[in-house]
């Protein structure tokens, strides 16, 4: 389970734009990862609809935000241009990095037991430590609470 002020697990991961993304390259920049279960579902549209309309705000305060799931880069990319997405999608088909970030659980859905990806952010300061959990993330509004925890992180 991870803990606040714990560095974050490190990872390198295709995204949707043709790049490997590292998360340690990525310092000194705060960093937004959030995990979503599945491409082109209501509230996964929802979640990454908002990140992509507040991406310039959060580019504003220096952070990179990225999705992940376990969907390919090229469902990513079918998402990504249906829904006009400028968020980058990263993809995690071995899982590891979800296993890692512990968003990776049993569910329960009308009776029935399976493994999928608890919708969770993670807001990651420019040290590369986590600074904030969001677990169980309820979509509606979410996206500027993260943005507001953004631009509480000291500086």
């Amino acid at each position: 389970m991870l803990k606040i002020d714990q560095t974050a697990p490190d990872f390198i991961l295709p995204g949707d734009n043709g790049t490997e993304i590292c998360l340690t390259k990525l310092r000194p920049a705060p960093v937004v990862l959030f995990f979503y279960p599945r491409d082109d579902t209501p509230g996964c549209t929802l979640e990454a609809g908002d990140f992509t309309r507040l991406l310039p705000e959060f580019k504003a305060a220096g952070a990179g935000v990225f999705g992940i799931s376990k969907d390919s880069i090229a469902k990513h990319c079918k998402f990504r241009d249906k829904h006009g997405l400028a968020v980058p999608l990263l993809s995690d088909a071995d899982g590891d990095t979800c296993e890692n970030y512990g968003v990776w659980v049993e569910k329960n859905m009308y009776g029935k037991t399976f493994m999928g990806i608890s919708r969770t952010t993670i807001l990651i300061d420019g040290a590369g430590k986590i600074a904030r959990i969001w677990p169980k993330v309820k979509v509606d509004g979410h996206a500027q609470e993260v943005l507001s925890a953004l631009q509480d992180l000291p500086v």
